[in-house]
């Protein structure tokens, strides 16, 4: 289950135009750190390519999942962004990718991340949630999507 405010509107970004992997990292991590005081865009940009180094988080239809530790942090924090165009991500299936979902967990927390890092994973996995997602260009209708369909999960 995705924790309470996990991901707020501040961290979700519509129709946005970054035009590469790299671009798309640097954004991720402005939205990320507005989440703690205690981090920078460039901090958590750092955390996030160095992870993308060991493998890309690009799970294939359209589906980033970029994520790292942080030190300084105390629980986990979401960030989504919706682009207008799919960049190249160096994806399993070496297609586009449009909707991708950053994640932020403490330095310590390995099985939280890993928790999280599947549930997101699953979450992803669904066309028809990816299809609503593409299609809204609203973060309120996007974070209730996200948040709602995780709980639905959970109770099913």
């Amino acid at each position: 289950m995705l924790p309470a405010n996990f991901l707020t509107i501040e961290r979700i970004s519509c129709s946005n135009k970054a035009a590469s992997k790299k671009r798309t990292l640097e954004e991720m991590g402005r939205l990320l750190s507005s989440s703690s005081p205690e981090l920078t865009p460039e901090a958590v940009f750092d955390k996030l390519l160095e992870r993308e180094r060991l493998g890309s988080t690009g799970l294939g239809h359209g589906i980033g999942l970029p994520h790292a530790r942080m030190a300084g942090i105390d629980k986990a924090y979401g960030a989504f962004i919706q682009l207008s165009d799919g960049v190249d991500y160096d994806a399993i299936d070496n297609q586009p990718v449009d909707l991708v979902f950053g994640l932020l967990v403490p330095e310590e927390a390995t099985q939280e991340h890993l928790q999280l890092l599947a549930s997101l994973a699953t979450l992803f996995s669904n066309a028809q949630f990816c299809t609503k997602l593409r299609e809204s260009k609203d973060p309120e209708v996007i974070r209730y999507n996200i948040m709602n369909r995780e709980l639905l999960a959970e109770t099913a």
